[in-house]
């Protein structure tokens, strides 16, 4: 079944150039594009996307505040934020806004690619420079006492990974296992942390000092 992506972006260059790239790519269905989010609800719940590529500075309402209004929805979408910006508000904004993903726009296309379907399948996909960045932030935050002491050695060594920014499939390659293995491994993560995404686990973990 191809990924539906539907793309939030107010630059018409880089949205035409984006569309291009799904719409020509194998496995993908650009179900819809948009240059604001001024009807996004009713926008996203016409095109019924998988995951949304999401600007961040989009005019009127943010990308950040589209991101907690979708959740607030409770929609199932994934949304991978795109940016051409690293600035540390805005990583924390998106992630703690219920974000999938995050993703500079000058990345390579398959990166956009790899981006959408690591989201789909349920992985949290961060370039390396903005991986690094999130790992910085949270690490200079102030530390509690852990609380989450029942996590497996395997799931631990799957949890130090996404924390390094790596997606699943290099993490079931490093740890020689599957990559429904690797799902399965962050399923009990999700459970056991109390969280419902990769974003969120990479955050307690730093936070809780859980790895």
């Amino acid at each position: 079944m191809a990924i539906r992506v539907c793309i939030f972006e107010d630059n018409i260059s880089f949205l035409s150039s984006i569309t291009r790239l799904f719409e020509n790519t194998e496995g993908f269905v650009l179900s819809g594009a948009f240059t604001n989010c001024d009807q996004l609800i009713k926008n996203i719940k016409l095109v019924q996307p998988d995951v949304i590529l999401m600007d961040i500075k989009m005019p009127r309402m943010s990308g950040i505040d589209a991101v907690k209004l979708i959740r607030e929805q409770k929609l199932s979408v994934k949304v991978v934020m795109q940016t051409a910006f690293e600035e540390d508000d805005i990583i924390i904004g998106a992630i703690m806004a219920g974000a999938s993903g995050y993703i500079l726009k000058n990345s390579a296309p398959e990166k956009f690619i790899e981006a959408v379907e690591e989201a789909y399948h349920g992985g949290g996909p961060m370039t390396p420079s903005v991986a690094a960045k999130v790992l910085t932030l949270f690490q200079s935050q102030v530390m509690v006492t852990p609380q989450f002491n029942n996590l497996t050695i395997r799931e631990r060594e799957v949890l130090q990974k996404l924390v390094l920014g790596n997606s699943y499939k290099m993490i079931a390659s490093e740890l020689l296992i599957s990559y429904a293995t690797v799902r399965f491994h962050m399923k009990n993560i999700y459970e056991k942390l109390q969280v419902s995404s990769t974003t969120e686990a990479v955050a307690k973990a730093i936070q809780q000092r859980i790895i």
